[in-house]
């Protein structure tokens, strides 16, 4: 998920009683939520780099204490005041913790079970950033300061409360789980739906369905076949969508892809990208030469592309060049 998301997370986390587990327990918190992001420093070794440690191993189970620890370590010397080490870890703990929960449930997904393992887990439930989280949270942190400000404005003298906002906290902490567990329900009908028919008179060998930032009920679908994606929205509402179906085709074998496929840059690429769209085509210079392009589906289509790693591969099958650039994050 994004940071503002996590911010207000580990907010609400202080506010619903974490905090008061430490002094400062709220800046722990604050820290912790967003402690798994400091990946962000790889973007300095370009693209690639940053690709490739990009929810990596601050992204793990095994790397949770170490972060919830460091958390606790900045706020205790950098605040120049004592922490109860106990309290302030346990709650570090639970902040880096609901940072790896949020950010399983997009689209980007994580790998939970480094060093041991490189495999990459998502729920596809949520999108990189969903309006209605955001609006909920919106109000969450707003309706206290709201309220605290027309009570004082009737009382006699300000309003004071030790638990100031905590009812919006736990509010906004229910309506995320429940939120959660509703758009996974939805999800499970948008896959089963994709999966329930055939292509192009192919069966499906896998399907995904992302989520829409702004429609619970409407979902990207993604459908491999044998040899072709079918990419389409899928409405449960049972709604007409203007949006026609579209169907790329894989391209047949070629020796210029294997090449390409070898290259450092596309074996980087490939370990992250999860529904993979190959393009081969002629190129003027040199002679012969081919640009072989994968991008992946998940991130945009080849009209729009997002994610994508490209190289230009001789006749004589060697990798001229390779480069690889973002693209946009697709909010859905």
């Amino acid at each position: 998920m994004d940071n503002l998301t996590h911010t207000a997370v580990g907010l609400f986390l202080s506010r619903a009683g974490l905090g008061r587990w430490s002094p400062r327990g709220t800046a722990v918190l604050l820290l912790a939520a967003n402690a798994p992001d400091i990946d962000v420093v790889s973007m300095a070794g370009g693209p690639l780099n940053y690709l490739h440690y990009h929810r990596h191993i601050t992204h793990s189970l095994a790397a949770m204490p170490i972060l919830a620890f460091a958390c606790v370590l900045v706020v205790r010397f950098a605040g120049r005041k004592a922490v109860y080490w106990p309290g302030a870890f346990a709650a570090a703990l639970i902040g880096v913790a609901s940072h790896l929960l949020l950010d399983l449930t997009n689209i980007y997904g994580i790998r939970l079970l480094l060093p041991f393992s490189g495999e990459w887990q998502r729920l596809d439930i949520t999108g990189v950033i969903d309006l209605w989280i955001w609006g909920v949270f919106l109000l969450a942190i707003l309706g206290p300061f709201l309220a605290r400000l027309v009570g004082s404005e009737i009382a006699s003298s300000p309003v004071k409360s030790a638990s100031h906002g905590r009812g919006s906290a736990l509010a906004a902490l229910a309506f995320l789980l429940l939120y959660d567990c509703g758009r996974s329900v939805l999800h499970a009908r948008a896959v089963a739906a994709l999966g329930s028919r055939l292509y192009q008179d192919s069966p499906p060998t896998r399907v995904a369905a992302l989520a829409d930032a702004t429609k619970p009920w409407r979902w990207y679908g993604l459908v491999e076949t044998s040899g072709a994606y079918n990419v389409e929205i899928v409405d449960l509402t049972g709604a007409a969508v203007p949006e026609h179906p579209m169907v790329f085709q894989k391209p047949d074998p070629n020796p210029a892809l294997d090449a390409a496929a070898r290259s450092q840059t596309f074996v980087e690429f490939l370990r992250f990208s999860q529904f993979p769209l190959w393009r081969v085509s002629p190129v003027s210079s040199p002679e012969n030469a081919h640009l072989v392009e994968v991008l992946d589906l998940r991130f945009g289509t080849p009209m729009a592309p997002g994610f994508r790693a490209s190289a230009v591969v001789d006749a004589n099958l060697r990798v001229l060049e390779t480069s690889f650039q973002f693209g946009r994050l697709r909010p859905k």
